[in-house]
């Protein structure tokens, strides 16, 4: 909702009259090619946000507003239709967040009860999974340890959220700041090791996912090399 709103904001501070749509090409002149640029790349840069709303009628405020006319909603009905349009679309959210939420449950449930009978796989009482790709020689971490990795996490799908391997730069974390299927993990390693973790919605970031990269339930896998202890 506050992208739709950001939208009509910034829309409602033109003072340019919108009239009938014409042909543009290269040819049309500058101010028509740079407001069509503006208008298309703003559109579809929140395409998402204005799903749903009627464009026709949002054109009819705008040049309203624009010329200085009498709108044909009061301040009070404006404000209700908004509030009703805010409350109608969160519930839509909510109901598609529920209903990605079921789907990755039983994507991730599936996946780890195969999983657990991979070569090498071993399941903790947490519900944990890990492989040990090279077995360390050095120190092991304690939770209040800050450790230098290197790591690439993905969804079951394959899908990379984040990678220090990507970016060629180790990163260093507390332990205790992780999530707590990675910091469970990160203890049963040892530096120089690599070690694969399988980690259940329940140990991530649980019902809620974290932005757009990672859904509700959504299992993650960690591929964790550890370079030190610091």
């Amino acid at each position: 909702m506050k992208k739709i709103l950001s939208f009509v904001c910034v829309f409602s501070c033109l003072s340019t009259p919108v009239w009938a749509a014409s042909a543009i090409d290269a040819n049309s002149s500058l101010s028509t090619q740079a407001g069509y640029s503006f208008g298309y790349l703003l559109g579809k840069s929140n395409a998402e946000a204005i799903q749903g709303l009627d464009l026709n009628a949002f054109v009819q405020g705008l040049t309203a507003a624009s010329h200085n006319q009498n709108p044909a909603l009061s301040e009070q009905e404006m404000a209700n239709a908004l509030a009703l349009y805010k409350k109608q679309a969160e519930a839509k959210d909510l109901l598609q967040h529920q209903q990605q939420a079921q789907i990755n449950a039983k994507a991730g449930a599936d996946f780890l009860a195969n999983n657990a009978h991979q070569a090498g796989v071993v399941t903790t009482a947490s519900g944990l999974q890990y492989q040990v790709i090279k077995a360390g020689q050095g120190k092991s971490p304690s939770k209040n340890s800050t450790v230098e990795i290197n790591y690439e996490g993905r969804l079951i799908d394959g899908t990379v959220f984040d990678s220090s391997i990507a970016r060629e730069q180790a990163a260093d974390f507390r332990v205790s700041e992780v999530v707590s299927g990675l910091a469970e993990g990160l203890l049963t390693m040892k530096e120089g090791g690599k070690t694969r973790f399988f980690i259940p919605a329940k140990l991530g970031y649980g019902e809620i996912g974290a932005g757009d990269a990672i859904g509700p339930n959504s299992t993650l896998i960690f591929d964790v090399e550890l370079l030190k202890i610091k």
